[in-house]
């Protein structure tokens, strides 16, 4: 067996071969430390190694599991997160919402932040890590929190990330207000049909009610009673909810606007509170 076959191995099963190559790069990475510049070097993989990564493709093939839950980290914003079955795996499309909500953060000089759907917490903790604001997390799992408390101790940031278990705002005490509520809720409606990989990840944090938009809806209507003055409203947003989410969101905040993703969709959501 070699680098070629271990690859085909995932291609036969209907991999992406762009996908599979980085996938079975993640993994060389992982277990056998061996990065490209090993393979510039020419230096050759043992028989052991290629025996190890051959069994995690097999891991990888036999059920669709994703490479970054047998490897146990997924990489974010130039950080490596712990990841487990309990969270979701962070995606690109959720930089996009905390690369503006860095912008906005930095800008405006905000310093409370409310993450809700904490998950990993590779929002709050990138948010804490890159400006100065101290973050909040939330999350209805306490499965989730523990992976995120994980996490926030790998990048040594403790003081400015903590975590709670709430239902969205239900263990928020009524004198607590953030400058910047940020959310990336679960918005994919009920019944709709997965790639094999999303399947393993935690359906509690993928499927909404309302075809998607319960969540939204819910924090949007309670958002208002839980920032300060000219406080701002983000989320990620699912494909074709965008306008539904305008609409909930214009009725409590200004200066909607919206950030499109690569691929030309509507991906990011954020506002003003109205004064």
């Amino acid at each position: 067996m070699n680098i070629h076959k271990i690859i085909k191995l995932m291609t036969d099963t209907g991999i992406d071969e762009r996908e599979a190559k980085r996938e079975v790069k993640m993994l060389l990475e992982h277990f056998c430390n061996y990065s490209e510049k090993d393979e510039i070097l020419g230096r050759k993989l043992s028989d052991e190694q290629l025996k190890i990564i051959e069994s995690k493709v097999q891991a990888r093939i036999a059920d669709r599991t994703p490479v970054q839950y047998i490897i146990g980290e997924a990489y974010f914003m130039g950080e490596f997160f712990k990841v487990t079955h309990d969270v979701l795996i962070p995606r690109d499309e959720t930089e996009i919402l905390v690369t503006k909500a860095i912008e906005i953060i930095k800008e405006n000089n905000l310093k409370n932040i409310l993450d809700i759907g904490t998950g990993s917490g590779c929002i709050a903790c990138t948010i804490a890590n890159r400006t100065d604001a101290v973050v909040l997390g939330v999350d209805i799992s306490s499965d989730a929190l523990r992976i995120a408390l994980d996490n926030v101790t790998r990048l040594g940031i403790n003081n400015r990330a903590v975590f709670r278990k709430s239902d969205l705002f239900s263990k928020i005490r009524e004198d607590e207000k953030f400058d910047m509520i940020v959310s990336n809720p679960p918005y994919i409606p009920k019944g709709t049909l997965l790639e094999p990989e999303v399947q393993h990840e935690p359906q509690i944090a993928l499927f909404a009610e309302e075809n998607g938009l319960a969540l939204y809806r819910k924090i949007v209507q309670d958002a208002p009673n839980f920032l300060n003055p000219n406080g701002r409203l983000i989320f990620e947003l699912g494909i074709g909810e965008s306008e539904s989410v305008k609409s909930f969101m214009k009725e409590y905040f200004e200066e909607v606007n919206v950030i499109k993703d690569l691929a030309g969709i509507d991906r990011v959501i954020y506002g003003r509170m109205i004064s």
